[in-house]
């Protein structure tokens, strides 16, 4: 029954750091183990869609129902996967403009000790690095946008 909650103050906005989490259709762009993605159903309070993760050769997947209340919670419940129970959040707070507070908390039991003995260490790294990964891949946008943005010419020395 092991619960992981990751703390993190990052310097990007509350905002793009939510629709980050919520993007789960991005998810195989920047989760090294994520191998593909379904979304069944998104509305705007709820996204239903399955992971497919694939670490070292070890493939499994796990669904879930994520209840959205923008742009602070993320609600996970279990929907389909290899757990007894699996159930978190990401809470992203605001801190001025450019900042938030970022906790990601999951509870999780697999549904067998074999499974437990065999995805148990895997789920666990996973978890362990997540909230790492989603900060690093909202740097990486951000300096992506800075470098595609147009930069003004020099104004000619006595030019307004």
């Amino acid at each position: 029954m092991p619960t992981i909650t990751r703390k993190v103050i990052v310097d990007h906005p509350a905002e793009a750091m939510f629709a980050l989490v919520d993007g789960v259709e991005a998810y195989p762009e920047f989760l090294p183990w994520c191998s593909g993605v379904e979304v069944f159903g998104r509305t705007g309070a709820e996204t239903h869609a399955r992971i497919d993760i694939d670490f070292h050769g070890l493939k499994s997947h796990v669904a879930t129902r994520n209840r959205n209340e923008p742009p602070e919670w993320i609600h996970l419940e279990l929907a389909d996967g290899p757990f007894e129970r699996l159930a978190g959040h990401w809470h992203i707070r605001p801190l001025g403009a450019e900042g938030a507070a970022i906790e990601f908390s999951i509870d999780y039991a697999f549904s067998s000790r074999a499974l437990e003995a065999v995805m148990g260490p895997v789920f666990g790294q996973i978890m362990e690095t997540i909230v790492e990964r989603f900060v690093e891949r909202a740097a990486r946008l951000r300096e992506t946008r800075a470098a595609a943005s147009p930069v003004a010419p020099p104004v000619p020395a006595g030019q307004p």
